[in-house]
């Protein structure tokens, strides 16, 4: 998946270059990171896989993380409005030390620390 690693570096090269040009100005840009998040769009392709399939939407899911995303701590997908939760957050005054920051909403997927 090349061209979604080249979109998220691209993100995080923007973010990061917004907020030095903000530095001081009480402005801030964090780049917000969602994984897999049940939107409209996913849930019509997992409702089609469960049809084409004769399974289960929650089979389907399952079979997903257990296969595609073996990773993801919470296995399950995030919610869109988990997602616009944590962009309220960081967009609102309670955030305002936050800037520069690369914030994965990702449900523990990526094996990383840092």
């Amino acid at each position: 998946m090349i061209h979604y690693g080249l979109t998220k570096t691209a993100q995080l090269a923007i973010s990061r270059g917004l907020a030095e040009l903000t530095k001081g100005s009480n402005v801030t840009v964090n780049a917000i990171l969602p994984g897999p998040t049940k939107s409209k769009g996913v849930g019509g392709f997992i409702e089609d896989l469960s049809k084409a399939n004769n399974i289960s939407v929650e089979e389907v899911e399952k079979d997903f993380f257990k296969n595609m995303r073996p990773t993801s701590l919470i296995q399950r997908f995030a919610s869109v409005e988990e997602i616009a939760d944590i962009i309220a957050f960081y967009v609102s005054p309670l955030a305002s030390a936050t800037n520069g920051a690369a914030i994965r909403v990702e449900g523990g997927l990526v094996r990383s620390i840092l």
